[in-house]
């Protein structure tokens, strides 16, 4: 499964915590890409249309706080779960 996958990655690291950020941001981003793929066969399916904005508000509310608190990590997290493209200056 997606989480075992991801929990293995972040063990190797020594971080075991599912609680934390980082792993919260990896299950929002995968709701998030299941719920697009099912609003694209059902478009006027408008309630997960909104639990799809809700999620997408705490992922970006966890990030806000991630790049606050450890911008290196949130560069990390971007670049692993490809969730931005990164500006270079």
């Amino acid at each position: 499964m997606v989480k075992n996958s991801f929990i293995s990655v972040s063990s190797q690291e020594k971080e075991k915590n599912v609680g934390s950020v980082e792993f919260q941001v990896f299950s929002f981003t995968n709701k998030i890409k299941r719920l697009t793929s099912h609003l694209e066969l059902h478009k006027k399916d408008y309630l997960s249309q909104r639990g799809l904005r809700k999620i997408l508000g705490k992922r970006q509310r966890l990030l806000t706080y991630l790049s606050k608190k450890n911008r290196v990590g949130y560069k990390e997290l971007i670049s692993k779960l490809g969730i931005r493209e990164t500006k270079t200056r």
